[in-house]
């Protein structure tokens, strides 16, 4: 603390992402192995991590940590602790006794207090497209409310309640909508600024057309999926917005950055996202379970997605560099061979209990060692500081 600080009684605000993104990984890495011994053990234990649980951690729990460090900037302790404690407890208390009723309030009031910070600081902006990060946001903030009181009418029968796992998908479908608006976002300008250094000229940067086609089909596509009509009508929508993606990746001129490996694997997680939604969509017109195409999404996009951004911001921030591409390049491995195993595992997937584990243990690895790296650059950046 520097004298100045000290003299004005005051702490300087405290950068979001150093505290959730190891928390996240952290909590990326435990959540799935757990959920497989609940199964596979007979234990039951975690319950919290049984059927739909495990997905409701790593949406609500997990990837709402993610937008928390990656959206909230630098806060006050004031700000940053209380939310964090709320956090944790809902991941705690949902682990342990997913069927109490604290348990059920506890994750919402955490979504439902991070959207009170976030949504407000992208409503300055004047374009539509601009501003639709905030209501989307809200959207996933709003779901693990409607979750959480699902949860409770079910399991105490208090009225007829829609099935969570239908929630599950929508919840799916909102955060491929998030991660194709955000991460296209962060590679435009990245790619840009990198053809720029080599006399190169991108025109096709955001493409606010395809852009904002996605924020019309993709928000559609959410609606239909609560709709009770069948489930080939949301095909076409998924099928669209897995081509127009693969169209957008392709206009970014990628083959030009192969110096880069850390916005190659960056694009790889935008094209994962095409692959998800293109599977969805041909599961659904097939009458069959979407439910190993919806993992393409959660694993292959979120995972390649969620450990380059939370890499490459901590690797700027603390050393003003990229991350090396031994680190890019392995994590990125890891997330491929998790999500082709979980594929593989079908809609019946602890009847394959090598190929899941398989799974859980890559993703695991990936998890382990990015939080790893996190705390690493963390302690590198204060000592930076003294």
């Amino acid at each position: 603390m520097t004298q100045h600080t000290m003299a004005s009684g005051k702490t300087k605000p405290f950068h979001a992402f150093w505290l959730f993104f190891p928390a996240a990984s952290v909590w990326a890495a435990l959540a799935v192995p757990l959920s497989i011994h609940a199964v596979l053990s007979g234990s039951g234990w975690p319950p919290g991590l049984l059927g739909a649980g495990h997905g409701h951690e790593l949406i609500f729990g997990f990837a709402l940590a993610l937008i928390a460090g990656y959206t909230l900037g630098p806060q006050p302790w004031r700000i940053l602790a209380p939310l964090f404690l709320l956090w944790l407890l809902a991941r705690l208390s949902w682990l342990l006794a997913p069927d109490n009723l604290a348990s059920q309030l506890l994750s919402p009031a955490f979504a439902l207090l991070l959207a009170r910070y976030v949504v407000p600081r992208f409503q300055a902006a004047k374009k539509w497209r601009n501003k639709i990060a905030g209501p989307l946001i809200l959207v996933l903030c709003l779901l693990s409310v409607v979750f959480g009181l699902t949860a409770y009418a079910r399991a105490s029968s208090a009225f007829t309640a829609p099935d969570t796992r239908q929630i599950m998908v929508v919840a799916i479908i909102g955060l491929l909508l998030l991660m194709t608006f955000m991460g296209g976002r962060i590679i435009a300008p990245a790619v840009a600024g990198t053809l720029e250094k080599q006399g190169i000229n991108l025109e096709a940067r955001v493409q606010p057309r395809i852009e904002g086609a996605l924020l019309v089909i993709l928000p559609l596509a959410m609606i239909l999926t609560m709709v009770p009509i069948p489930d080939r009508v949301t095909t076409p929508l998924l099928l669209l917005a897995s081509a127009l993606i693969v169209v957008r990746t392709l206009r970014w001129k990628l083959w030009h950055c192969a110096h880069r490996p850390d916005l190659l694997v960056l694009a790889t997680g935008y094209l994962w996202l095409a692959a998800g939604a293109g599977l969805t969509g041909m599961h659904l017109w097939q009458d069959r379970n979407p439910l190993p195409a919806l993992h393409v999404i959660t694993i292959g996009a979120l995972g390649t997605l969620s450990i380059s951004v939370m890499l490459r911001l901590a690797w700027q921030r603390a050393r003003r560099s990229f991350p090396p591409t031994w680190q890019v390049l392995g994590i990125a491995g890891l997330i491929l061979v998790a999500a082709l195993a979980r594929l593989q595992a079908g809609t019946t997937p602890f009847a394959h209990p090598e190929t899941l584990w398989l799974s859980a243990t890559c993703w695991s690895a990936a998890y382990g060692l990015c939080a790893t790296q996190l705390v690493l650059l963390f302690r590198h950046s204060q000592q930076r500081r003294k």
